[in-house]
């Protein structure tokens, strides 16, 4: 199921030569639910390319949301993605289930 997703965030840097994965702002982990090293999808909207990678906690608002390493392949700075992440739970669980949806607003800000 569907758990949390960060939707429409725009890519403020992609650094090559960083350990894989995405590095997102600490507010928008928070009010997406979404905790260091939880794996994720990140589809760019901008270019089709979905990776699957973990997450990295940013700085507190500062909008940041950084593909690190071979990630950083997938998309250019300016670039929109929609993170998510997925979680298993029992059928009936599921069908009362609401994820946490987040749309960030300019400067990547809850």
């Amino acid at each position: 199921m569907l758990k949390s997703k960060v939707h429409r965030a725009v890519i403020t840097e992609a650094n090559l030569n960083y350990i894989g994965s995405l590095t997102l702002d600490e507010d928008l982990m928070d009010a997406a639910n979404l905790i260091p090293n939880e794996k994720i999808q990140v589809v760019n909207v901008n270019n089709g390319s979905r990776i699957e990678t973990y997450l990295i906690k940013g700085k507190k608002g500062s909008g940041i949301c950084c593909l690190n390493g071979p990630a950083a392949r997938s998309g250019a700075v300016g670039d929109i993605v929609i993170v998510i992440s997925y979680a298993r739970m029992e059928f009936e669980a599921a069908k009362k289930f609401k994820p946490w949806l987040v749309f960030p607003k300019d400067g990547n800000k809850v």
